[in-house]
């Protein structure tokens, strides 16, 4: 028997292994939309000044220089929960592979049975009763299935793609993790930016107010006056409890992202006003870098290799399944246990086919079929948003960058208009009205600096998300 055995699993899966597994050999189709030469070319936007055609990093959070940054996402990747979920479907994935491959091995069967009573002695053609008796079965089954038609290695091909897409969806967790921590981050410091600034003018409008209220009562201003001024102090108070409470919940979400309860959040990030900046063009790469990049593209590219190999698995059951089996044991009466006389055996082949089935089969062939051509348009379908999704990140950043820096240049004509206000007053040349209306300028362009700077840090971390990077185990 052990000859037997070491024949079955290593002589015939050699004489077999020149037979082509039915179905489909899988590649990425030449029409899918990835091969493209317009997919793989430079990007539209990469010819703006704030971007690079450098290639793309990895660990892209490093290039804010921004050592409290780094470690918020060290630990976010460490211990966040929709990580560690990943992780376990990856886990299943892989037990369920090491199922599909089991199935290349020849497989045992032991089986005892033991009973007292009586059998028919009919069922022996004995016309006269068995008497009862202690009896017994015992035995032990060896077979192996030759995989002629490949039905068995399809099934492989299509667990190990299983399991690759669940490391490619593991990583877009990785990816996402990585951008929100990022984005928190950073709504956690534009927010202490625009709360400085919102104080700052509240403080101006309020110092502005008082000026209102001796004029009035100098008989220099009139009521209206003073009720626009202390209009102005309420608008611009108005604009602190919202922007406490967006950094509040961007500190809160900080703590969940790193895997703590939101009473735990980084108390000591609330004092943070100003955004992470990077101080060079953001590298983008170029298509073809993006396309081999993106983790969600891969995810899909692997399952339509498993939808592909799934086809031959289907495609097998038209064909007779045929199984290499050896058995042995001892049936008979308890008291002749073992003996010669109770022994059994019988080796040779099991072939099983389910020819009168043959539509049936046919149709989950087509079933099959139908779910590779929709693996296939799903695979496409990422390709063309992951390119949308960059092009427009890039668009919105660069014009973002466009209204920053004409806000800037307001801020700087507002900021020398209250200078030559002040200067024209304090000669005697111009009432204080004038004052006012530069100062109430001035802080009204503070503002719109101040969330465009915002809008702008937050449109960095959408372009970085786009771009697909750090999905790679990030330096300890």
């Amino acid at each position: 028997m052990r000859s037997l055995f070491r024949f079955v699993h290593a002589g015939l899966p050699l004489a077999l292994a020149a037979c082509h597994p039915v179905g489909p050999d899988y590649t990425v189709p030449v029409t899918a939309l990835v091969k493209a030469p317009a997919a793989a070319g430079p990007l539209v936007g990469s010819a703006e000044p704030s971007v690079s055609a450098a290639p793309a990093a990895d660990r892209w959070w490093a290039l804010y220089q921004d050592e409290r940054l780094d470690g918020l996402v060290r630990q976010a990747l460490a211990a966040n929960t929709d990580l560690r979920a990943a992780a376990a479907n990856i886990g299943r994935a892989q037990a369920a592979l090491a199922g599909v491959e089991n199935a290349r091995l020849p497989q045992a069967e032991i089986h005892g049975d033991f009973e007292y009573g009586q059998i028919s002695g009919e069922q022996y053609l004995l016309s006269v009763p068995v008497p009862s008796m202690g009896l017994y079965d015992t035995g032990i089954g060896i077979s192996y299935q030759i995989d002629l038609f490949g039905q068995i290695r399809r099934g492989i091909e299509a667990a190990k793609a299983d399991e690759e897409a669940a490391r490619a969806a593991a990583d877009v967790v990785r990816v996402t993790v990585a951008a929100d921590t990022v984005r928190a981050y950073v709504a956690v410091c534009s927010s202490g930016y625009e709360l400085a600034v919102a104080r700052h003018s509240l403080a101006l409008q309020r110092r502005n107010n008082g000026l209102t209220q001796r004029l009035v009562g100098a008989g220099r201003a009139s009521a209206l006056d003073l009720t626009r001024s202390q209009t102005l102090v309420e608008q611009f108070r108005a604009n602190i409890p919202q922007l406490e409470a967006e950094q509040r919940v961007s500190l809160y979400r900080l703590a969940v992202l790193t895997g703590q309860p939101p009473a735990n959040f980084p108390g000591d990030l609330a004092s943070c006003a100003a955004e992470p900046d990077i101080a060079q063009p953001v590298p983008v790469g170029d298509g073809a870098a993006l396309l081999r990049r993106r983790p969600d593209i891969r995810l899909a590219e692997r399952q339509l290799a498993a939808a592909t190999a799934r086809i031959g698995v289907a495609t097998a059951d038209l064909y007779p399944k045929i199984a290499f089996g050896l058995t042995g044991g001892s049936i008979g009466a308890i008291d002749d246990i073992f003996k010669d006389a109770t022994q059994t055996y019988g080796i040779g082949p099991v072939i099983t086919w389910n020819f009168p089935q043959q539509d049936g089969i046919r149709a989950r062939i087509r079933g099959a079929e139908a779910g590779a051509d929709a693996a296939l348009a799903q695979f496409d379908g990422k390709v063309l948003a992951a390119l949308r999704e960059v092009e427009s990140a890039l668009t919105v950043y660069a014009r973002d960058l466009d209204r920053t820096a004409a806000l800037r240049a307001a801020r700087e004509r507002a900021a020398e208009a209250d200078r030559q206000a002040r200067e024209l007053y304090r000669a005697g040349r111009q009432d204080e009205f004038r004052t006012l209306d530069a100062d109430r300028m001035l802080a009204g362009a503070d503002q719109a600096l101040a969330q465009s700077q915002s809008r702008v840090a937050a449109d960095q971390v959408n372009l970085f998300l786009a771009l697909g990077g750090g999905w790679g185990q990030p330096a300890s």
